[in-house]
């Protein structure tokens, strides 16, 4: 039985270690910061980013991996006959899902792309799950099929603290109604059909936990939640994120809810202050 090996890129926010230890492989996209070129998260991590976003005057630019890149990537662990299925962050918000399906065309391995339509964790979900079955034995069917299944069942809410990065960088798609009255708003959208779509706006923080922990605790009644993650970007949301993690537990009895600074890509275009909201419930 051929071996299947998983890909994906930078925007699911796991670490080095945990990619390897999983076997997959990660293609970085890259992130320009005041005229420097860095992978993102292996020349600069997530926090050091934070830094230099805190001090630049211009926006952060981002680019997806060139097509050779990736090319070069399904060449090489195809070689031995192994099948690759490649994972990527939502194709409305980015063109690294493009360049992947270009790259396999060309490729000579048998690869299969799938466009996750999520980012940050709610992507790494998907990675999990096809590492997990991949590992097991399953065939490239079955795990496109169970990937379907844990698309359909994985909700992502993000809280923009400012939209000046989402405006700019050109990422805020239907959310353009969030724009006008941004004087103490802090807008929430969702990333279920994989762009954001505007849900509400809190003029507060606490406003904004009480909503989040209302709305999900109705949709997760009934339901096992498998797991639940928020990422944040900046300092000054690490205090929201502990409180709003400390609230979800009370309301639905699930501790296992990890927190972690999002990846420079999603801090680029999401913005200083940040926090992204993602669960996997069955």
């Amino acid at each position: 039985m051929n071996k299947i090996k998983i890909v994906t890129d930078s925007a699911l926010d796991m670490t080095s270690a945990e990619l390897t230890q999983l076997n997959i492989t990660m293609v970085p996209l890259t992130v320009l910061v005041d005229g420097q070129t860095y992978l993102d998260n292996v020349d600069l991590s997530a926090e050091e980013f934070l830094e230099k976003m805190a001090h630049t005057k211009e926006i952060p630019k981002t680019s997806q991996p060139p097509v050779g890149r990736f090319l070069e990537v399904y060449d090489e662990l195809g070689e031995d006959g192994s099948q690759i299925i490649s994972i990527h962050m939502t194709g409305s918000m980015s063109g690294t899902y493009q360049s992947a399906k270009q790259a396999a065309e060309m490729s000579k391995s048998d690869v299969t792309v799938i466009d996750s339509r999520y980012i940050s964790k709610a992507l790494s979900y998907q990675v999990l799950e096809a590492a997990r079955l991949a590992e097991s034995g399953h065939t490239v069917e079955e795990i496109v099929k169970r990937l379907d299944e844990v698309r359909s069942e994985t909700k992502l809410y993000i809280m923009i603290d400012t939209l000046e990065n989402l405006i700019k960088g050109g990422r805020i798609g239907k959310a353009q109604g969030f724009i006008g009255s941004l004087l103490n708003i802090k807008p929430i959208a969702n990333l279920d059909v994989g762009e954001l779509l505007p849900v509400t706006k809190v003029r507060s923080h606490a406003k904004a936990i009480t909503f989040l922990v209302d709305q999900i605790s109705e949709e997760v009644k009934g339901r096992e939640l498998v797991r639940f993650s928020i990422v944040h970007a900046g300092r000054n949301s690490f205090t929201f994120s502990e409180n709003l993690r400390a609230k979800i537990t009370e309301a639905t009895g699930f501790k296992d809810i990890d927190i972690c600074v999002t990846t420079p890509i999603i801090s680029a275009h999401a913005g200083p202050g940040a926090v992204g909201i993602m669960y996997w419930a069955k």
